[in-house]
């Protein structure tokens, strides 16, 4: 008996010091082309973006490793972090990020901010992050840019991709054509060269289902939306931006600020069953974004997944985190690790959902459900497919520099951008 359990505590040992955080950097065998498109990195939920002033202090993209940003610019990268709603509905970020992008008003949609009772403009942006994007340079080819998005970034970003791609024709119907924005009228697949998701939830994740069975999500969202328009209509806001003006949180010139305003704004926010990011992140909601999308053969797609658990060796039906985990993700990782049923799922939820990055399911973050796909073969790189790259050992953190040295993650993201740079334009 005693030494069984010497064997199992071996075995247990090894099995965790056998797995430290390591990026898989992509090899790459293709010739280098001419053209280079910027690189726009979108954040995930309650992220932020360059233009906020917690980013000086805390990037998002580095973390405690580097100002991410400013290392690849300095090695001859153009790129941009946007800024969209740290959690707001996925349409609605979407809608934020393409108002960026082309320096325009913020247009939710006639039909949608009617559907969910919200206001259907926001913020307007004065300057483009991408110049003529969409037009042609002095050689005839097209601006196009890069997407990469983390964690619910990537579920962003994809979306961008689709309505760029064929519209939206619940909006086409309910709007002028004088009116629409160009957003939602479809037409424009080649404005964009490539989508890249890391640890994103493109099928969900079972940690919606986990928090829902504590009844954590309707305390969360009271919590976040109160804290909002506390600090949306405080001098704070700059520093954390919400981006809420659809629902009245974030300070706009002129608009009512009365306690009575504000409460009707939060009733209205909390009453939203599908406009929200708690619907967004669960297996329904990335069911009903995946159900709307289709892949653009002239668009790569790339998706990294990463593993922060490993099987139990003693009992065999758990995943265990690594010691090397973030230490607030442990508990969701070790409880992810433990969840392999739910009946009510739109997807089949079973063991292959138990490995996890402390918060999107391994099986979740490599290709969207229904999509083609393909692992990642650097003799063969393909459009209008899911190019699904090696698995990285780390957690959900570790993807944009947190506990990560900074050379590690710049190898990492070099890598990754060397290999979309030397792929064969589209057009």
């Amino acid at each position: 008996m005693f030494q069984s359990l010497v064997a199992a505590w071996v075995a247990l040992v090894m099995t965790f010091v056998s797995f430290v955080p390591g990026f898989v950097v992509p090899e790459d065998k293709s010739g280098q082309t001419d053209k280079s498109y910027p690189y726009i990195f979108v954040h995930g939920f309650l992220g932020w973006g360059e233009d906020e002033g917690i980013n000086q202090d805390f990037s998002y993209w580095g973390a405690t490793s580097c100002h991410l940003m400013q290392k690849l610019r300095e090695k001859g990268i153009e790129c941009r972090d946007a800024s969209v709603g740290p959690f707001s509905s996925n349409w609605d970020r979407a809608c934020e990020l393409y108002a960026q992008l082309t320096g325009t008003r913020v247009d939710y949609g006639a039909a949608h901010s009617k559907e969910h009772d919200h206001l259907r403009y926001g913020r307007t942006y004065t300057e483009p992050i991408v110049n003529n994007w969409g037009g042609k340079d002095e050689n005839g080819l097209i601006n196009k840019v890069n997407l990469i998005g983390h964690s619910f970034g990537g579920n962003t970003i994809r979306l961008l991709q689709g309505l760029l791609s064929k519209g939206d024709s619940a909006e086409i119907d309910a709007t002028d054509p004088d009116d629409i924005s160009p957003l939602f009228t479809g037409g424009k697949p080649n404005w964009v060269n490539s989508v890249t998701t890391i640890c994103s939830p493109n099928n969900g994740t079972t940690l919606a289902y986990i928090a829902d069975d504590l009844n954590l999500i309707e305390f969360a969202e009271t919590f976040l939306f109160l804290y909002a328009a506390v600090m949306g209509r405080s001098p704070f806001n700059g520093y954390v931006d919400f981006h809420l003006e659809q629902f009245g949180l974030t300070f706009v010139p002129g608009e009512p600020t009365t306690v009575s305003h504000v409460y009707k704004a939060i009733k209205t926010i909390l009453n939203q069953k599908y406009d929200n990011v708690a619907f967004d992140l669960s297996c329904e909601g990335a069911k009903a974004l995946n159900d709307r999308l289709t892949l653009d053969d002239n668009v790569y797609y790339y998706s990294y997944a990463f593993r922060t658990t490993v099987d139990d060796p003693v009992v065999g039906k758990a995943q265990l985190a690594l010691p090397s985990t973030l230490f607030i993700l442990r508990p969701f990782s070790e409880m992810m690790g433990l969840y392999s049923s739910n009946p009510d799922s739109v997807y089949d939820i079973d063991e292959t959902w138990k490995p996890n990055d402390g918060l999107v399911n391994v099986v979740a973050a490599q290709y969207p459900f229904g999509d083609a796909h393909t692992d990642y073969d650097p003799e063969n790189i393909k459009t209008g497919i899911w190019n699904v790259m090696p698995l990285s050992t780390g957690d959900h953190g570790n993807a944009i520099g947190i506990g990560i040295d900074e050379d590690s993650l710049l190898d990492y993201y070099m890598g990754m951008i060397t290999m979309i740079e030397n792929q064969p334009i589209t057009d």
